[in-house]
């Protein structure tokens, strides 16, 4: 039964993709997909490109968000304190690969914003055949890693045993997230915001039916979940790389001719790698900064699990607003729009502030609705009710650096704002914690370690960002 639906869901999904491709709604030809960003309202562009970018976003947090509710829900609080602390563990690994797939996207957006079809193809296919070398890497390297990361982090003996059998599952089916994040950032680097967000939307649902198959009717308890998660993700990366495949753009992928080109594998790792290991030394961080939380025992750290899981979502309009932002850049500095460039940072920034204005006040008011999705314990409705109120007010310092390090991203520029950001979430954050943890007894302190980052983060981009000159991170200035 369940084969039957999600082969009936996978036929309509491509049926939908391959008419809409004949009606021209979603590619258009070369040129039209490149004047999406280069030409037309500002806020349009952004807009329309941010919209199903943000959907395609909540649908991918939803994955583990789903696997923590039903965990919670059906087996336990600790079950769901070990289904939501592995987050910073998951991301150490997968952070890497994300900067990298940012490196490639910048590269393949200029390349087609200048109209270049030789080097977006090369590009294509040097950034493919790097996903399936890395694939091997992270899932190697992160079940190799495990067993110290967990106990680094200090989880506690009544939790440890489920972390560690979820994060295992997790890490051996990888390969699914990385191909998928990797092919859509190929799609969104050509200004395709759409069908990724087909291909998240069904395997979302696919997780959802999975969860309550495996957890809730066959009581495998966090592996279920587990599974769930990796089996939705590898049917997603099928997905983009089928269409990817029968596509009839410069950006197609034709297996036979994968292959690495030295000269955009240089540059693809120049933009990628500052970004690839802040994100992976961040998220680093991150399992210092849960060591501190589970000092506090689980129903802290499930109350922390599930405003992680309600910030993961607050934050989708932002990070949207601001992935956006990487791709027009990106295309704008290929067309030689530099002026553009800096008006489109200016509107989604304003964008990205009335956004966090607008979700401040609904998420303060219904905190404890929130967090009760995730368990209903007294305590974890206490703590977790507590963390998400303490944090809201904070959101607005989060638009500053995201919208200008991806105005950096999206030019390429990634060396200093990757600089500051280290400076910010570690250094500072670290020594922060270091100090916060003996001055204090309490949670709190450690948990404003965050915002305070944040902060400091923020004003130095905005600093940063002033003294910068775009022209000279254009990759086809002398092509």
């Amino acid at each position: 039964m369940i084969g039957y639906i999600i082969r009936s869901a996978v036929q309509k999904i491509l049926f939908l993709s391959k008419s809409r491709w004949k009606e021209g709604s979603i590619v258009k030809t070369h040129a039209q997909a490149a004047s999406q960003m280069t030409e037309g309202p500002i806020w349009k562009r952004i807009l329309y490109f941010a919209l199903p970018l943000m959907v395609g976003n909540l649908f991918q947090q939803l994955y583990n968000t789903v696997d923590s509710i039903v965990v919670g829900n059906f087996v336990g609080k600790e079950a769901l304190a070990a289904v939501g602390t592995v987050d910073p563990v998951i991301n150490t690994f997968i952070g890497f690969f994300l900067g990298m797939s940012a490196g490639a996207g910048v590269v393949i957006s200029q390349y087609f914003g200048a109209k270049d079809d030789r080097r977006v193809s090369r590009a294509v296919h040097t950034t493919i055949a790097m996903t399936l070398i890395l694939c091997v890497v992270c899932t190697v390297g992160a079940l190799l890693a495990l067993p110290a990361l967990l106990k680094l982090i200090g989880t506690p003996s009544d939790v440890y045993p489920e972390s560690k059998t979820y994060l295992t599952i997790y890490f051996a089916g990888v390969t699914g997230l990385l191909l998928y994040n990797m092919g859509s950032g190929i799609l969104r680097a050509a200004g395709d915001s759409k069908r990724p967000l087909y291909f998240l939307i069904f395997s979302t649902l696919i997780n959802i039916v999975f969860d309550l198959l495996f957890v809730a009717g066959l009581r495998l308890g966090v592996a279920g979940a587990a599974y769930a998660t990796i089996l939705a993700q590898g049917l997603s990366a099928l997905l983009v790389l089928y269409v990817l495949t029968k596509e009839t753009e410069s950006y197609r992928i034709r297996w036979r001719e994968l292959t690495i080109d030295p000269v955009l594998l240089r540059q693809i790792v120049k933009i990628g790698l500052p970004s690839a290991l802040q994100m992976m030394i961040t998220s680093f961080s991150n399992v210092f900064v849960q060591a501190y939380i589970n000092h506090f025992g689980s129903s802290v750290m499930a109350g922390w699990s599930s405003y992680g899981k309600i910030d993961k979502i607050c934050l989708l309009p932002m990070q949207s607003i601001a992935l956006s932002v990487t791709t027009f850049t990106g295309q704008n500095l290929g067309a030689g729009k530099v002026d553009r460039c800096r008006k489109g940072t200016r509107v989604a920034l304003c964008m990205s502030v009335a956004v966090a204005v607008a979700l401040i006040f609904p998420i303060w008011f219904f905190a404890t609705p929130l967090v009760s999705l995730f368990n209903h314990d007294p305590e974890v409705l206490k703590y977790g009710t507590l963390i998400v109120r303490l944090m809201m007010p904070f959101y607005v310092a989060i638009c500053f650096n995201q919208v200008y390090s991806s105005t950096m991203q999206g030019a390429g520029n990634t060396k200093v704002p990757v600089i500051i950001m280290l400076c910010s979430f570690i250094v500072f954050r670290q020594i922060y914690l270091f100090i916060a943890s003996r001055v204090s007894d309490s949670f709190i302190p450690i948990a404003l370690g965050y915002p305070l980052g944040w902060i400091v983060c923020s004003i130095f981009q905005v600093l940063y960002y002033r003294t910068v000159n775009l022209e000279k991170y254009r990759l086809t200035k002398t092509e």
